[in-house]
């Protein structure tokens, strides 16, 4: 006699086995996306050159921090603010700053701040209790200037694991 196997004669647990096996779930798939904290370099444009590269063309600077982590809270440890020299304008976290799951913050460089430069970058430094997944964090640039508007977005870098 042979025996037919189907889902009500699977052991549950099996069916679980499988079903994380074919979703990616098990042996840490995806543990790519997870750290315990990094180091970031967040590119961003306190003005742009238009025309003969002789007007600059002023643009406020929104970094944005986003925890992606469902359920872990993170905390933003460093975010300081270089010019295009490499020379510290503003440290903007005083002092460490948790982000609860799923929660975000922005920091802001006004329009009429230009001692960024153009070629302006960020250095975030977070870290977490345990590893989770990594935040988003980048740049939103946007001016408007007579009817003239400009807005763009910049993914920051990992320069630094922490794990």
């Amino acid at each position: 006699m042979r025996t037919r196997l189907n889902a009500h004669t699977l052991i549950p647990g099996c069916f679980l086995l499988i079903l994380m096996l074919q979703t990616g779930a098990a042996w840490g798939a995806g543990d790519e996306n997870l750290s315990d904290g990094q180091t970031l370099y967040v590119p961003v444009y306190s003005h742009i050159y238009y025309g003969d590269r002789t007007k600059p063309f002023n643009l406020a600077v929104m970094l944005s921090i986003r925890n992606t982590d469902p359920g872990y809270p993170l905390t933003i440890v460093t975010a300081t603010y270089y010019d295009s020299d490499g020379t510290l304008v503003r440290e903007y976290v005083q002092k460490p700053l948790e982000l609860k799951p799923l929660a975000s913050t922005h920091l802001y460089v006004k329009e009429s701040d230009t001692s960024g430069g153009s070629g302006a970058n960020f250095i975030v430094t977070w870290k977490a209790a345990r590893p989770i997944n990594v935040p988003i964090v980048e740049s939103l640039m946007i001016g408007v200037s007579s009817g003239q508007g400009i807005s763009f977005v910049r993914e920051g870098q990992v320069i630094r694991q922490h794990d």
